[in-house]
């Protein structure tokens, strides 16, 4: 038998980089594996454990952060992982996800009768999958990230066993969500055709240079960008949103729509702004209708609607537009508006949730907007709190939802698209109807049923995440500088392990 002489060299690996990743996939086996050993089941160990390291991975990107604005941004795996600003962004967005995730989900799930090991496994596992997604520089590699979230997700939106529509949901998305990733995957295949390469880096890189075959380049941009069109569900590609929304357990609608959504955009907006930076003509026109026919057809289709989650569906689909927009301008101003909106929605949206899952009672039964005449009445704590989540989705000004598409405005003028902006500002102003509405129904309207609100009790700290949420959102509303100079400060090293240089518009 003979040997090779020269060793096959091992790639570099920066073990402080992977921390966050490493701890929430060995929670996740720690859990399973501890509860596998007790013969009596302990109801604090599972949203113990997901809240310890969901709190361990937002306090370990402090030194990660200071590390990186130190010595710059580091790549590792044969450059297929990096860590920079937006990588640490990303994290900690997913860790203050997870974290609320734990603390607002444990009173459903025993109201419910649903297996809380099951859920925070899975929770920990997409949690997981979102910062291999964060910090993917290889196409490859994302491609795995997104199937580790997916996959987990899946799983989570059946755990409803009682609720048809959960299990419903579950197949719709599973099979739309598998349909989404053979377009990734194709397009992967001739990324790597046209280039030679998966490596976001060197793909920016070689059609920087004009090398790669045009045609194939072409329609692998086509099917990427319907990939991630159907896990950000961006119009045409949403019709899994309502129905998976309205099915799934709340806790998991309000992770889909914060942490889940956050991954897909900040991706996308690694694969086209370094890889695909110098084709900026081509997929330009695509984003631009993409974000425009998504901003209005969601927000007209939810004004009709008299379901809450359903509501909050098509608002997140609207919501997606107009990060959409920040692609599109494909500038520095519109890409931390992006990052800054992205916090700000997940901290408003798992708000929102959070005040649902309360007033939804058992099974879910009170989930129409009717159930909640003279809800701030009856819950005048609980009632102040949606409608601040309320008027912030809505971009009320002083609120953080506002800053956020001022940011996101500045982002599309800075490229000149005029027309995009004025669609965003009268969708805007078209989703005041749908949001003040449920305010309305809340504090001027009468209940039909005496006390029907009484028997909603919130354990305590569902109450401190609820108020940390409102004091974030109010002061990022009205003191957003600090919070925006983080986002400027994340997105500058975007470019730093690909074709260079952010897109600049057109």
């Amino acid at each position: 038998m003979f040997f090779a002489s020269n060793s096959v060299p091992t790639p570099e690996i920066v073990w402080w980089a992977l921390l966050p990743v490493i701890v929430l996939a060995v929670s996740g086996v720690l859990l399973l594996t501890i509860s596998s050993l007790l013969k009596k089941e302990i109801s604090w160990l599972a949203p113990g454990i997901s809240l310890t390291a969901g709190i361990f991975v937002l306090l370990s990107s402090i030194p990660m952060w200071n590390r990186i604005q130190n010595d710059g941004p580091i790549s590792f795996l044969n450059n297929s992982v990096g860590t920079d600003g937006s990588t640490i962004f990303l994290t900690s967005l997913i860790a203050i996800a997870l974290i609320s995730t734990s603390i607002l989900a444990r009173p459903y799930l025993s109201r419910e009768g649903i297996p809380d090991l099951e859920f925070y496994v899975l929770l920990l596992l997409s949690a997981a999958g979102g910062v291999v997604m964060a910090g993917a520089n290889d196409l490859i590699v994302l491609f795995l990230g997104i199937e580790i979230l997916s996959i987990a997700v899946y799983v989570l939106v059946a755990l409803h066993l009682r609720k048809i529509e959960s299990q419903e949901g579950a197949i719709k998305y599973f099979l739309l969500g598998a349909f989404s990733s053979a377009f990734l995957l194709y397009g992967i295949a001739l990324v790597y055709g046209a280039t030679g390469s998966t490596n976001v880096a060197v793909i920016g890189e070689i059609i920087s240079s004009g090398e790669g075959s045009q045609n194939l380049l072409s329609a692998a941009i086509a099917l990427l960008t319907i990939g991630f069109a159907f896990k950000v569900s961006a119009i045409p590609f949403h019709m899994w949103t309502p129905d998976v929304y309205e099915g799934a357990p709340a806790p998991v609608t309000a992770w889909m729509s914060a942490a889940v959504k956050a991954a897909g955009f900040v991706a996308f907006l690694r694969v086209l702004m370094v890889g695909f930076d110098s084709m900026y003509p081509l997929w330009y026109p695509i984003l631009w209708w993409l974000a425009a026919i998504t901003m209005v057809g969601a927000n007209l289709i939810a004004l009709v609607q008299t379901n809450i989650k359903r509501m909050l569906a098509y608002s997140s689909i609207a919501h997606a537009g107009y990060l959409l927009v920040a692609i599109a301008a494909a500038n520095e101003t519109a890409s931390a508006g992006m990052l800054f909106y992205l916090l700000v929605y997940t901290l408003m949206n798992m708000g929102a949730f959070a005040i649902v899952m309360s007033v939804s009672h058992h099974s879910e039964t009170r989930l129409y907007i009717d159930n909640y005449v003279g809800f701030g009445w009856a819950q005048p704590l609980l009632g102040i709190f949606l409608t601040i989540f309320l008027l912030s989705l809505a971009g009320f000004p002083g609120t953080g939802g506002f800053m956020g598409k001022i940011y996101l405005l500045l982002g599309a003028a800075e490229s000149d698209l005029w027309a995009l902006s004025v669609i965003l500002v009268l969708t805007t102003v078209l989703s005041y109807w749908y949001y003040l509405r449920v305010a309305w129904v809340m504090w001027m309207k009468n209940p039909e049923v005496e006390g029907q609100h009484d028997r909603i009790t919130v354990p305590l700290p569902m109450r401190f995440a609820l108020l940390v949420s409102v004091g974030l959102i109010l002061y990022v509303g009205i003191l957003p500088s600090g919070t925006l100079e983080f986002a400027r400060a994340s997105i500058e090293g975007l470019g730093t392990f690909g074709g260079g240089l952010l897109g600049q518009g057109p």
